[in-house]
């Protein structure tokens, strides 16, 4: 369920778009930290390139089969993604469970030719594989700029009283 966080704490229920908000936002960015778990338990982030959201519940990337993240991805199936767009105040987190397949036919769908630089063999690279994340978690934020933030300084100020969110917050468990 989607909820809104508010300037004054309160929890309004979600309507269909938010679902749409959230799929725009993770198109826009396109580029996300993911992070796995390692061998020893340790978290590792790195830069991936979303390909495709798929139907609000599915993200598909590449990545080379024999990579650590391939690797921690095959042992330890939790995953996090972070997708940030500062200069428009926009901010997904996404938690979900990952699975590395090899489909020569989803792969060709998503092919780009700027895939070439890691697969020069393009889609049919032997190295090339899919990271799918199910996604299990999900959360947006969309901040105003800064005046919104005195703004809410002020009021804290001379209230007392914090503000929870500042813009619109919305989650989908």
């Amino acid at each position: 369920m989607l909820r809104e966080g508010c300037y004054d704490r309160a929890m309004v229920h979600s309507e269909a778009g938010d679902f749409t908000k959230f799929s725009e936002l993770i198109r826009d960015i396109r580029i996300a930290l993911l992070t796995t778990v390692d061998g020893e338990g340790r978290f590792h982030t790195r830069p991936v390139q979303t390909l495709e959201f798929e139907g609000n519940e599915v993200l598909w990337f590449f990545t080379d089969r024999g990579s650590p993240k391939a690797d921690e991805v095959r042992r330890d199936v939790r995953v996090s993604l972070g997708y940030a767009d500062p200069s428009k105040h926009t901010y997904v987190a996404v938690s979900g469970t990952g699975t590395v397949i090899q489909d020569a036919a989803k792969a060709r769908e998503l092919w780009t030719i700027e895939q070439r630089a890691y697969y020069p063999d393009g889609p049919q690279d032997s190295r090339l594989a899919l990271l799918r994340v199910q996604i299990e978690r999900a959360e947006y934020w969309i901040a105003p700029g800064r005046v919104s933030y005195l703004l809410a300084a002020a009021r804290a100020a001379l209230t007392g009283v914090p503000v929870a969110v500042i813009g619109a917050n919305r989650k989908l468990d």
